[in-house]
């Protein structure tokens, strides 16, 4: 079936990634427009731009996933029964954080958690969950960064909780993989050193990481935040 979703991003090659990958498509089996592109300050530069993405879609696989999903359904918000999976004292308290505060904004879905070593991995899944990713995941930022002072509230060690909401961190990290690899092939075809777009320190880390395996090129951040960047320049 034909399917048309709209993404928001910094770039138009960034929003494009986006759409492609919630798709699942390669960007020549797509048609993109640019609808909406809003300017800097005195209409120098652009702060963010919109892209319509269609193309045709497995509509098998679609229903397939939803499957997935149901046979595997927490609910949060409305069931005050839920008790979670034998998850330890940090674990419950961080899920329970992130439930309350995604029901107070209205947003109610799908919860997932677990434990691996010292990081408590949280995905939340349901509809216009927009209201709590915001512009560039700064919302997603902000509730994590508040979960993750909850989660250690509640332990003697030292935990990390990965907060997904809505797949975003999930598309985000693909988006940034993929840019890193056209950023690699940049200068290895012109032997320039190639500038990214700010990214957050999260985001930058993906990059680094991504690229260590690539020959012939090497990373660095320069930059104070929040305009920090990576550059990849040629290995000396």
């Amino acid at each position: 079936m034909k399917k048309t979703i709209e993404k928001t991003a910094k770039s138009v090659d960034e929003a494009v990634e986006l759409a492609l990958s919630e798709l699942g498509v390669e960007k020549e089996d797509a048609q993109v427009e640019v609808i909406d592109q809003e300017k800097g300050f005195l209409g120098l530069g652009t702060k963010e731009v919109t892209v319509r993405v269609t193309a045709e879609v497995d509509d098998e696989s679609a229903t397939d996933d939803v499957a997935e999903d149901d046979d595997n359904d927490v609910y949060y918000g409305d069931d005050e029964s839920f008790e979670g999976d034998e998850a330890g004292e940090a674990e419950d308290a961080a899920v329970s954080f992130v439930a309350e505060v995604l029901s107070g904004i209205g947003i109610h879905g799908k919860l997932d958690s677990y434990r691996e070593e010292d990081v408590i991995y949280i995905t939340v899944n349901g509809q216009d969950c927009g209201a709590a990713i915001g512009r560039h995941g700064e919302t997603l930022d902000s509730i994590s960064y508040l979960t993750n002072l909850v989660a250690n509230r509640h332990s003697e060690e030292r935990l990390r909780v990965v907060l997904d909401i809505g797949g975003y961190r999930k598309h985000r990290e693909e988006v940034l993989v993929s840019m890193a690899h056209k950023a690699a092939n940049h200068v290895l075809r012109s032997k320039k050193a190639f500038v990214m777009e700010a990214m957050n320190p999260a985001e930058r880390r993906i990059v680094h990481a991504e690229l260590q395996g690539v020959k012939g090129v090497t990373t660095h951040s320069e930059g104070e935040e929040p305009n920090r960047k990576v550059v990849v320049t040629l290995e000396e």
